[in-house]
């Protein structure tokens, strides 16, 4: 009972405990951290507060009628000072390299690597050397990237194309009314059809038939699944969820194309009932329907992998066996080593007239005009976020028989399909998985696409493009408790308690890092394990917090009555 009513109450149910050391006093102290689980299996609790920070995101973002332009902080002293010392750093490692000094360059590179982490702890985003040196000592030097031919297919449709113009927000539309309108769209993409489902949708009021014939009620359990499943086409529906993200990506590229500008978006992936990904996007600005519908049917993404169409061995009989002296994996028939990963990609370039292992293709597209402020603009917002917080499979578990059949049929599909070029996998077609090591287990692989609780996609399930809003999450969360602290203050003025209590409580919800960042360096954090003596049982944690959310929420109240009070005593409206 305790946990039920702390998840009423917003608190975390799986929080971590550390153990926080005054270094000045030598004082320690317990202190409780939300997991911030963005997965409602996880913590229900975590994920809604998750849930509802993505909804301010979209909010503050998507009807802008300014540019979204944040002008960096000045470096600080601190920071120059490391980025000269790395530099200074990379100098040297640069002389001891062409110089073969070896055993200087191993220390040299922990010392770069002290002071990365150093210059990422002062605030600095991003690195000097991303994936890795090209200097020919790092380990893990990547090879050059395969360049494949930019000509569109011959069966796509051709796209307009425009120079991109340095903005997010598009011209303002005026009106008959002489007045400028900011509207927007909700567009929602999904893939193409794989064969004939139940489906019950309505056209002028009126249910329609399915092409099974019948109408089917709301809830009729059968929705979604094939009308003939051994004519649908599982396998496409598996590789199109697989790479669904890349050609997300890929509309969005050719849609900014299209019309010149940079579409900024916001949105989530959800499961169709049918077992298809799709998504809901909030997008900046309203475009000409026509034009969207053309760009989506113009968007493709190939997979130039290896033909894997067809298998060669049977997961259940005989597969190729390592031979650990040649590291390779040999046919277990003819002891003929397979081909390898890059031998495969080489056959595929030096043959003109090669295909992609597959293509994948969107389907419908749906778009709705949105104006921002309106009723529907925050009805849309909710309809986005509204599953963020469960597992893409979780609003489409099978409440019937043919549902379940479905679902397994998927499931199979993708048990035997390649996830990625290192997936064991391969070895069911012939060819050696990149990398490929003695473990591998064909049909076995671990990865989240082959698992049922993801049914192909692993991608992000929000999507927010870089210049929405150019404000990070833990920005959003900075606005909520300056929303408080200043909500506090305008209460009642001098009174110090209220603003340090809602100050107190923010830091810890936001935990070390974030609220304490000026306060960091006077402590020490050490992990406590739940089985500590001094660490409370659950159930008492929990009430503690209750009761600490139920003083936050009176005095949040008490502070919205007084300052609506005061701005009635004074004129203003409320």
């Amino acid at each position: 009972m305790a946990a039920e009513l702390a998840k009423q109450f917003g608190v975390c149910v799986k929080p971590v405990w550390l153990r926080r050391t005054n270094t000045a006093t030598g004082e320690t102290e317990l202190i409780s951290v939300p997991c911030g689980a963005t997965s409602a299996a996880k913590c229900e609790p975590c994920a809604e507060a998750n849930r509802r920070l993505r909804m301010q995101q979209i909010r503050e973002g998507w009807h802008l009628t300014d540019e979204p332009v944040t002008t960096p902080d000045a470096p600080t002293d601190e920071q120059r000072e490391l980025v000269e010392y790395r530099a200074v750093l990379e100098f040297a490692r640069t002389s001891v390299v062409m110089a073969a000094e070896w055993d200087q360059v191993a220390e040299l590179d922990a010392e770069i690597d002290q002071v990365d982490e150093q210059i990422t702890a002062a605030g600095i985003r991003g690195s000097v050397l991303p994936g890795g040196r090209k200097d020919g000592t790092d380990e893990q030097e990547t090879a050059p990237a395969r360049k494949r031919s930019t000509k569109r297919r011959q069966d796509a449709p051709d796209l307009p194309r425009l120079p991109v113009a340095n903005r997010t927000i598009p011209h303002p539309h005026i009106g008959s009314d002489g007045h400028e309108h900011r509207d927007s769209m909700f567009l929602t993409l999904t893939l193409g059809s794989y064969g004939a489902v139940h489906s019950s949708y309505y056209r002028r009021g009126r249910v329609q038939p399915c092409e099974c014939g019948e109408l089917h009620a709301q809830h009729d359990p059968r929705l979604g699944t094939p009308v003939d499943p051994d004519a649908y086409d599982y396998r496409a529906a598996a590789l199109d969820a697989i790479h669904f993200a890349k050609v997300i990506d890929r509309f969005w590229q050719n849609l900014r194309r299209a019309v010149g500008w940079k579409v900024q978006y916001a949105g989530s992936i959800e499961m169709q009932k049918r077992l298809a990904p799709h998504g809901h996007f909030a997008v900046r600005g309203a475009l000409a329907r026509k034009l969207v519908k053309q760009v989506a049917a113009a968007t493709y993404h190939q997979v130039w992998w290896p033909a894997h169409d067809r298998l060669v061995y049977d997961p259940d009989g005989p597969l190729p066996t390592w031979d650990a002296d040649a590291l390779a994996y040999r046919d277990p028939t003819t002891g003929a080593a397979l081909p390898t990963w890059d031998e495969a990609l080489d056959a595929i370039d030096d043959d003109p007239a090669a295909e992609p292992a597959h293509v994948a293709r969107l389907g419908t597209v749906d778009v709705k005009g949105v104006r921002g402020g309106s009723d529907n603009a925050e009805k849309t917002i909710r309809y986005i976020t509204k599953y963020i917080a469960k597992d893409i499979t979780d609003a489409v578990s099978p409440d019937s028989r043919a549902q379940e059949q479905h679902m397994a049929r998927l499931a199979d599909e993708l048990q035997t399909l390649p996830c990625s070029p290192t997936c064991p996998n391969w070895l069911l077609y012939g060819i050696q998985p990149k990398n490929a090591k003695a473990t591998a287990r064909p049909g076995r692989c671990k990865g989240k696409v082959h698992q049922r609780r993801t049914l192909g996609f692993t991608g992000r399930r929000v999507l927010v493009s870089r210049q929405w809003s150019n404000k990070t999450l833990a920005d959003h969360r900075g606005d909520r408790k300056a929303w408080v602290k200043a909500l506090l203050a305008l209460s009642a003025t001098g009174n110090d308690d209220g603003d340090q209590a809602a100050g107190t409580a923010q830091d810890q919800a936001d935990g070390p890092g974030q609220g304490q960042a000026a306060t960091l360096d006077r402590f020490e954090y050490q992990l406590a394990s739940r089985d500590d003596p001094d660490v409370p049982p659950p159930h008492v944690h929990f009430l503690r917090k209750i009761a600490e959310r139920q003083q936050w929420r009176a005095q949040l109240d008490a502070a919205k009555q007084q300052v609506l009070q005061r701005l009635s005593a004074t004129g203003h409206a409320a």
